[in-house]
């Protein structure tokens, strides 16, 4: 699935050494994920518009500010790091644009970009990194201040660790997942109705998408149990036996999606519009005519390739086979 399948080594077991991380970013095979404001960097050929990850070498400048970089693991024997761009304006980012065009002469364009937007069109690799390395960069430069005293926080254990500076607290915080459930709620065949599954929209999405039903997990209460409230909540469904799929890393910002199928026991369908624009049955043979999200022509559209969504529809409309 994607963002879910990386080939970095993450080397926890290296996050506290100093004196091998310092060899790291003094390392010229050592490497960066720069992120700007949740963009990240990437190119593309002049023959190939398939977007790729790019990563940048650490200048000698770079090398006396480290403190600047979280590590993020080993790729064949390489260091990987990332680091925060966001404090530059546009003019000093195009600066950074153009130094990094010095180590990709061959690529044709070369831009900050929305990971929203490029996600669907990178590898797996390359997703499942920018995912992790705009999450923790996201973490860096949102949390800032200890939750229990309101003091500053400092960067630990290779920026995956912050300790409140006020010495007296001393509270650790580590990067936030926030968990959201993803459901797929289907009806089995009678005899006299097709099996089908439940999609709904949201008024922010794309004229004609229809998509699972999601919502995230409150305290104090199991996956299990988010799942039914959720599609109570959102559509007024009673749902049972509901069963566990995959997950997937979400970086919108900070999500874990858990991926589940569960069973309608009522089929009315009573929307709360709060949550839900509409929120209808489909049947197999139905999914199969829609387009995909991004089709101008398509009446009925899936949900984004990249997500976790479409993964559950389509396993959903194989599993007749």
């Amino acid at each position: 699935m994607h963002y879910s399948h990386g080939n970095l080594d993450r080397a926890d077991h290296l996050r506290n050494s100093i004196d091998k991380l310092s060899l790291f970013l003094n390392d010229p095979k050592s490497r960066y994920v720069p992120v700007w404001r949740d963009k990240m960097l990437v190119g593309t050929t002049e023959d190939n518009q398939q977007k790729c990850l790019l990563t940048l070498p650490l200048s000698s400048e770079d090398q006396k500010n480290h403190d600047k970089f979280f590590f993020l693991g080993l790729e064949q024997n390489k260091a990987l790091f990332t680091r925060s761009l966001s404090a530059l304006n546009e003019h000093d980012l195009n600066n950074v644009i153009g130094a990094a065009q010095t180590h990709y002469p061959n690529l044709h364009t070369l831009e900050f970009a929305d990971l929203r937007a490029i996600g669907p069109t990178l590898s797996d690799e390359d997703g499942a990194l920018l995912v992790y390395a705009k999450g923790l960069v996201h973490w860096q430069d949102q949390c800032r201040f200890c939750s229990r005293c309101g003091a500053g926080l400092n960067s630990q254990n290779a920026g995956h660790l912050k300790i409140c500076g006020n010495e007296q607290c001393n509270y650790q915080t580590f990067p936030r997942t926030d968990p959201a459930v993803i459901m797929l709620v289907t009806k089995d065949a009678t005899e006299h109705s097709p099996a089908t599954c439940l999609l709904g929209r949201n008024s922010a999405w794309p004229t004609g998408v229809y998509s699972t039903l999601a919502g995230f997990v409150e305290t104090g209460e199991s996956l299990e149990q988010a799942v039914k409230r959720e599609v109570f909540e959102e559509v007024g469904i009673i749902t049972s036996d509901v069963r566990y799929v995959a997950s997937q890393p979400w970086p919108f910002p900070r999500s874990i999606m858990l991926g589940f199928e569960s069973t309608a026991q009522t089929d009315e369908i009573n929307i709360d519009p709060v949550e839900i624009e509409d929120a209808r049955w489909f049947t197999r043979e139905q999914i199969l005519t829609f387009g995909t999200w991004g089709d101008d022509d398509a009446e009925f559209k899936l949900p984004r390739k990249d997500s976790i969504a479409r993964m559950l529809v389509e396993r959903w409309i194989t599993s007749a086979a």
